[in-house]
């Protein structure tokens, strides 16, 4: 099997917002803000290939769904559709794609499901062959959010999922579409059944599976936020996500687990470290994957 780091369109946000509760004068020093207080991010998938016989995307990005004006309200810097041109780069086209999970269905980690915008045009879902797998709980909250958190749902996308026949919702460890191939944590501190995909490792002599890449999505955004006391102002429970992200990183670092970031922009894939402090950090960081063997 083979990973590949998949860029969609990337996307500029207010610093102060990704950096909820950490001081301008802090989180100025890991991303520098434009004119505008905003920073640069990336809406970053993963594939992997052959992955239980399929070929697997995780997540999609942010797409090119928005009309002109919402685009620009939401600074996604491109207005096409690059993600279908990332998996063109790396042999694919979004037909080829089996099976697609979503971490959850906020706007910048599903809106590449959708067809670019264009004036009079219904949204409409791509990659018609794939089987689509969200969780059941961030689906629910899809269909009926919070008033907290409404905009940043695709108020079409549930619908077009069930009505595509090819939804899977998983409350599980494992879905039926991926097996024990790909093994899902859950957290809610972002939002309610944020799913974290593990591409279960080759090392499972112990018992429990080692190594292995675990997409982190809005747990750990980028290297900034794997300072456990960092959280995001878009996080709905940030007492909640520091707890859950102090056992995801404790897990992820005893069994050699390597992390995926999706919003970072200089970097892909990292492993965890921790100091004597006790403080959680990365290293071996690699901007980007093409054709990565899971195991290297």
């Amino acid at each position: 099997m083979k990973l590949w780091s998949i860029l969609g369109n990337s996307q500029k946000l207010d610093g102060g917002a990704m950096f909820g509760n950490a001081p301008r004068a802090l989180w100025s020093r890991w991303a520098t803000p434009d004119e505008g207080n905003r920073i640069a991010l990336a809406c970053r998938a993963l594939l992997a290939s052959p992955l239980n016989g399929k070929t697997v995307l995780f997540e999609t990005g942010i797409g090119a769904f928005f009309e002109p004006k919402m685009r620009e309200r939401y600074g996604v810097v491109e207005d096409r559709h690059i993600l279908l041109e990332s998996l063109h780069a790396a042999g694919f086209e979004h037909e080829d794609v089996d099976v697609v999970v979503l971490s959850h269905l906020h706007f910048d980690h599903a809106g590449g499901l959708l067809a670019p915008w264009s004036e009079g045009r219904a949204p409409e879902l791509l990659f018609p062959n794939a089987t689509y797998v969200v969780g059941r709980e961030c689906f629910e909250r899809a269909k009926s959010p919070h008033s907290r958190d409404r905009a940043s749902f695709i108020p079409e996308l549930p619908g077009l999922l069930e009505r595509s026949g090819r939804l899977e919702l998983v409350d599980g460890a494992h879905s039926q579409a991926l097996g024990k191939s790909v093994r899902f944590h859950y957290s809610d501190g972002h939002t309610p059944g944020l799913v974290l995909s593990e591409i279960v490792g080759p090392d499972t002599s112990s018992g429990d599976a080692h190594g292995g890449v675990v997409f982190c999505a809005d747990l750990i955004p980028g290297r900034p936020w794997v300072h456990v006391p960092i959280t995001m102002g878009y996080d709905r429970n940030a007492e909640l996500l520091i707890d859950e992200k102090r056992e995801f990183l404790e897990d992820k670092l005893a069994r050699n687990v390597h992390l995926f970031f999706t919003h970072d922009p200089g970097c892909a894939l990292a492993q965890v470290t921790r100091d004597d402090a006790g403080r959680f950090g990365t290293t071996h960081e690699v901007p980007e994957l093409h054709a990565r063997a899971l195991a290297a």
